[in-house]
């Protein structure tokens, strides 16, 4: 028996079950039975199981394009991301500005408090630090080597 259809098609015959049993010369009641269930399922998955299109997913396409990252963004990191376009830094992320360290142009070193502990390497090469507290108000001078700093007001972003 042939049976065709428009996915595959599918040729199962007594003589190729027949072949998987060499000692038996007829078929008895229950090898006709298994190949009429067999004959019955390759029928049915070849007239069932067409290959259907692929549906693509096309929302992001349809809406103009791949959204950008300021489009995926949501919550603290979509506050960060306007913060930097305005040209803030609210979470300090940046290279801070450098500034000269005389006291008309002192460096200056954000603080949620009224006081802060600096640390100042004097020297590029030099490998000890010289810490010292920072009082809002004045500017103060490192003792070692009198670079300025002065402390400003910092808000947390959140």
């Amino acid at each position: 028996m042939v049976m065709t259809s428009n996915a595959r098609d599918v040729i199962v015959t007594k003589s190729h079950l027949r072949r998987h049993q060499p000692d038996s010369s007829s078929f008895g009641e229950e090898e006709d039975m298994a190949a009429r269930l067999l004959l019955r399922t390759a029928v049915r998955a070849a007239t069932t199981c067409r290959p259907s299109p692929v549906v693509a997913l096309s929302r992001g396409m349809a809406a103009g394009g791949i959204p950008t990252d300021e489009e995926q963004a949501t919550g603290l990191e979509k506050k960060i991301m306007h913060a930097l376009k305005t040209g803030s830094d609210p979470y300090s992320m940046l290279k801070p500005k450098e500034y000269a360290g005389s006291k008309s142009d002192p460096h200056l070193v954000p603080s949620i408090t009224n006081k802060r502990i600096v640390g100042c390497v004097c020297e590029e090469d030099n490998t000890a630090v010289v810490w010292f507290w920072l009082h809002e108000g004045e500017t103060h001078r490192c003792p070692s080597c009198g670079s300025h700093y002065k402390l400003v007001p910092h808000e947390l972003p959140h």
